[in-house]
């Protein structure tokens, strides 16, 4: 999952907000590894994020050709859940029982919900800070390469390829979990925990940031918000 930057035209864009973009695309894919997969009792992926650092006053950016004109400035590395299956089962998913095929379709969906789930929150996040709304009406899955998801794009609609013969059923699962990777993110619990990482990521020197340490932030803000609700009200 690598968080480039390509645009129509040329631009400057303040360094720090694009380090803060960045810092919430890179934290949305890692909240939605942890907290999204954890609903579907799929096992734990592994992986780093990892930053890097652009020049020192503002980044430049142009589209030139499809080749050179993407920056990557942040990524997450060893983020796969259908790299977790059995070899065995990839093998031979032609001929899966019913629940191998489930649990099958279900690591390959959510990986694509978690490729979705950066560029929506980075959305979100730029929508915030102009003061602008964010709604499923104003952004849809073509809007998300102005927002760093290029490769998570191409990603996706590789996954779509492989897993969905039927170009008309790749374009309605699209939809599906599009709205799955929406709902997700405008969830206030994981837009908090979100928020809480990418902080995390913004205040932290070392430019690798181990699972472990994302583990640890993201716990720590759901056990922080689960005691909030829990909490008694005066009467």
């Amino acid at each position: 999952m690598n968080r480039n930057h390509r645009i129509e035209t040329k631009i400057s864009i303040a360094y720090q907000d694009q380090l803060r973009q960045t810092a919430f695309h890179e934290a949305g894919h890692a909240t939605s590894i942890y907290l999204y997969s954890q609903s579907y009792s799929l096992p734990t992926v592994f992986f780093q994020i990892t930053t890097k650092e652009l020049c020192n006053n503002k980044l430049f950016v142009e589209r030139t050709n499809p080749s050179t004109a993407d920056h990557f400035i942040g990524k997450i590395e060893g983020d796969q859940l259908i790299q977790s299956l059995p070899p065995s089962l990839l093998e031979s998913r032609g001929s899966l029982k019913a629940r191998e095929q489930q649990a099958y379709q279900t690591a390959y969906e959510t990986d694509i919900v978690n490729l979705l789930v950066g560029p929506l929150v980075e959305a979100k996040y730029v929508a915030l800070r102009d003061n602008e709304n964010f709604n499923p009406l104003l952004i849809n899955t073509n809007a998300l390469k102005y927002y760093g998801g290029i490769s998570d794009l191409d990603s996706v609609y590789d996954y779509l390829y492989h897993f969905i013969p039927n170009k008309h059923e790749q374009e309605q699962k699209l939809v599906e979990l599009f709205e799955k990777a929406f709902l997700f993110v405008n969830d206030p619990a994981n837009w908090k925990a979100i928020a809480s990482l990418a902080s995390y990521i913004l205040n932290n020197k070392n430019k690798n940031i181990t699972c472990d340490e994302a583990f640890t932030v993201l716990d720590k803000s759901v056990t922080l918000l689960t005691t909030a609700l829990n909490k008694p009200t005066l009467q």
